[in-house]
């Protein structure tokens, strides 16, 4: 029977077995470290991109600015709101102009035919009979302009049986302007305001109680219910 040789088979035994312990204790050792290495490494890397994602801020959008300096200004107009002093009236003064006397005009600028009889009694030539003149007969064509002599409220409009169409204004201060002989067609009706020199109608010889004169308008003013002499107070008042 052939026998093995015990030398070749414990080849770990004595010197050569501690050489390859050695050696393969390095090779583990040496692969250990490198892991370690790496897995080193590999935290560092996360750590570190965790640190710049925790520090790195988020960029806001347009329409986040936007919104963010609307609310800004909302909470200023507040705070203003409450801190401003409560206004208080101040007196308003009104100055009023001083008075500019009344401009005054002739109502035809023509001839007076028969002048105011100053309370005188006087033959009319129409009615045949002594009475008093109250007013002036201005020389005038049918169709000639009449003017208001100033400024004034109309208080009537009428078609006298006497008459005829008369205008009777109210001038102020107790003036009334009465203006007779008229024709129809009027330019103006109760309560309204007329300016000096204001157009009001046309003669037209339409005053029944004077036919016998000339065609004319009868004019006459008067003062507090008392008749003056027109042309008197009207050259007074130019």
């Amino acid at each position: 029977m052939k026998k093995y040789n015990s030398s070749k088979i414990n080849l770990f035994k004595g010197k050569g077995f501690i050489i390859s312990v050695t050696a393969c204790a390095a090779v583990v050792a040496a692969a250990g470290f490198i892991t370690y290495n790496e897995t080193a490494k590999s935290l560092e890397n996360q750590l570190s991109i965790e640190r710049v994602s925790e520090t790195t801020q988020k960029v806001p959008s347009y329409e986040e600015i936007k919104e963010a300096n609307k609310e800004k200004k909302n909470v200023e107009k507040e705070t203003t709101a409450k801190t401003e002093e409560p206004k208080v009236a101040t007196e308003v003064k009104i100055s009023v102009a001083p008075s500019v006397k009344q401009k005054f005009v002739y109502p035809i600028a023509d001839e007076v035919i028969v002048p105011f009889s100053e309370g005188e009694l006087v033959k009319s030539k129409t009615l045949n009979c002594w009475k008093t003149h109250d007013g002036v007969d201005i020389k005038a064509e049918n169709g000639t302009q009449v003017a208001a002599v100033t400024s004034g409220r109309v208080v009537s409009v009428k078609d006298d049986a006497l008459w005829g169409v008369s205008i009777i204004i109210d001038h102020g201060n107790g003036i009334e302007g009465h203006y007779y002989g008229l024709a129809k067609n009027v330019n103006v009706k109760p309560d309204q305001m007329v300016a000096s020199g204001e157009i009001i109608g046309v003669a037209g010889n339409t005053a029944e109680c004077e036919t016998a004169e000339e065609p004319h308008i009868h004019f006459g003013v008067k003062n507090n219910g008392e008749w003056i002499n027109p042309i008197d107070y009207i050259r007074a008042n130019m």
